[in-house]
């Protein structure tokens, strides 16, 4: 096999050509599909007014207008608030009386909306609503999906006959199908089951539906196996499907899938967003070790549909470049984008920063923020957290705080990102009072507000080197920060190594407006007890709140140790 070009070369230019527009018409070509439908509400989603115009146009003309259409244009209008409360609840009106129901997908995405926009009571009635719908009278469809879990394919054709679900439509398969999104082999029995149905064929919606369910790890051969075979009968992926299935596969690490699936929508008349190739370009970036091979072929699709460069497909592939230590390749993308108009800007130089640091070129990491200064483009903070990141990581954090502090005194403000980073690189490396030290200067006196598990990790580095005050001190700053209290490292570590004046400055910390709960107070003289404690134990209850004293559990607690020592003796 011939050796791929180098990305660079890739990237070269090769003449003037036209900038094409950001959303290809793909639907003019073939405009009465279920997928062109789909296209069109999608490459309208900023604007929900336009969307639903075409939505009933399409509707109105007789078009195929699915149980994805419905719900991919009830999300467009949850998505922005006006067009939430004027048209949301009518339109979801008219999908149920039209026989579609709300998916989960689009219940959490139109929740998100909701919240974001304040919409409290649209948020409060259509968890009502969603709600409602799960826990009504047990559907055909409902028994279906539970009959396919339960059986095997061999007993399915008499279990489904009996359900009645016949005659078939479209409608009952997807949602049958979407009742089995966990169990993809399952899922696909009842696809097979329901093409041998008399009077009843697949369409395309039912093909994306079933594709929706096989996008994961176990199952992959079959997801491309029905891929091939939808594209055998003149379907089409539709937007809506590949823009869930790239996610998932994104998020689940199966870059190679996602890149494949890019190139099948690509070559066809239904194309992703000109973002898409730098999104996934970004994520085979984030591995450990960035597939240059499948970098090439995002890249090669890009440029064969857009005709362009973007800023942000060439950050994508400095940043795979750079993360596999390929500098001198890497620079000539720099080059490559100053040659275009695009100015190197601190995306591109924190990639550089973070592959130098990943490479242990350290010092070159540092030269490269000069650089940045000389050029009239002032590292950011993710620039210097980065640098401070790949410090802490090669063990060298005298430097990481020397940097930390140079970063305070070049006027940006400290965030919880870096902050976090700065503490777990001081304890890893055991210097944890250094640590303590320094959360106090920046969330006690700098009034910085930490991450949660910022505090979690701190208290428990805190404990493991037997710094208990510090630990409860950290504890009580949660509180003030409206954190939930982290109080399961402390009763172990009390019953071990503390004393009965800890354990009640433990209950202290933990106090609201009211007394820790009496499980807390039984949990830690429990511990006391599993120590052997048996003294310290009975001083705390005598320092403990009369009603913790009476409570049946602890004296139910404390005359099973009679019990126990009187049989003994």
């Amino acid at each position: 096999m011939a050796a791929l070009p180098p990305l660079r070369r890739l990237l070269a230019l090769r003449g003037h050509r036209r900038l094409l527009s950001t959303a290809p018409a793909a639907s003019s070509s073939n405009p009465t599909t279920p997928e062109a439908v789909l296209y069109d509400i999608h490459s309208l989603s900023k604007d929900p007014s336009q969307a639903l115009a075409v939505f009933r146009r399409s509707a109105a003309a007789g078009q195929p207008v699915s149980s994805a259409a419905y719900n991919l244009m009830l999300r467009t209008l949850a998505s922005h608030p006006s067009s939430a409360q004027r048209h949301f609840w009518p339109f979801l009106r008219e999908m149920q009386e039209a026989g579609h129901s709300v998916d989960q997908g689009t219940y959490l995405a139109a929740l998100a909306s909701f919240k974001k926009a304040s919409l409290t009571a649209d948020y409060a009635s259509l968890t009502e609503h969603y709600d409602k719908f799960r826990k009504g009278g047990k559907s055909a469809t409902a028994a279906a999906a539970e009959a396919v879990r339960d059986h095997d394919a061999a007993g399915l054709d008499s279990r489904l006959a009996d359900i009645g679900l016949l005659p078939l439509t479209e409608t009952t398969v997807i949602t049958v199908l979407r009742e089995l999104r966990e169990h993809p082999f399952k899922a696909l029995a009842f696809f097979r089951w329901a093409e041998r149905q008399q009077g009843y064929t697949h369409s395309s919606v039912a093909y994306n539906a079933m594709a929706r369910v096989l996008g994961r790890e176990e199952s992959v051969p079959e997801f491309w196996d029905l891929i091939r075979e939808l594209k055998a009968a003149g379907m089409h992926v539709d937007i809506d499907t590949y823009l869930k299935l790239s996610r998932n596969f994104q998020k689940r690490h199966m870059v190679r899938e996602a890149v494949e699936l890019y190139e099948l929508m690509m070559d066809g008349p239904f194309k992703p967003a000109q973002q898409d190739g730098p999104i996934i370009i970004r994520r085979i970036s984030l591995g450990p070790s960035p597939a240059l091979e499948l970098v090439n072929r995002v890249v090669n699709k890009f440029e064969a549909v857009w005709g362009v460069k973007t800023k942000e497909l060439l950050d994508g592939v400095h940043r795979a470049l750079t993360s596999n230590g390929k500098f001198d390749e890497a620079a000539e993308i720099v080059q490559t984008m100053r040659d275009q108009g695009h100015q190197p800007d601190n995306i591109t130089y924190s990639q550089l920063v973070y592959g130098l640091c990943k490479a242990d070129k350290l010092e070159d990491a540092r030269k490269v923020l000069d650089e940045m200064e000389a050029e009239g483009c002032a590292p950011d903070l993710k620039t210097w957290t980065l640098l401070i990141q790949g410090h802490c990581s090669a063990g060298d954090v005298d430097r990481a705080v020397q940097y930390f502090t140079e970063t305070i005194e070049k006027g940006l403000d400290v965030d919880a990102d870096l902050l976090d980073v700065i503490l777990k690189g001081l304890c890893i490396h055991e210097k944890v009072e250094e640590a303590y030290s320094l959360f106090v200067e920046m969330v006690d006196k700098a009034q910085l507000r930490p991450w949660q598990v910022t505090c979690q990790r701190l208290i428990g580095d805190l404990l493991r080197v037997n710094k208990l005050e510090e630990a409860l001190a950290l504890l009580k700053t949660m509180k003030t920060c409206k954190f939930p209290p982290f109080a399961d490292p402390f009763p172990p570590y009390i019953a071990k190594h503390g004393t009965v004046e800890d354990a009640r400055n433990f209950f202290k910390a933990l106090t609201m407006n009211t007394s820790p709960a009496p499980a807390a107070y039984l949990h830690v003289l429990k511990l006391f007890f599993a120590e052997g404690r048996y003294s310290e134990a009975q001083d705390l209850l005598y320092k403990c709140p009369n009603h913790i004293r009476k409570h049946p559990h602890v004296t139910k607690l404390f005359e099973s140790i009679k019990v126990e020592s009187a049989s003994a003796s």
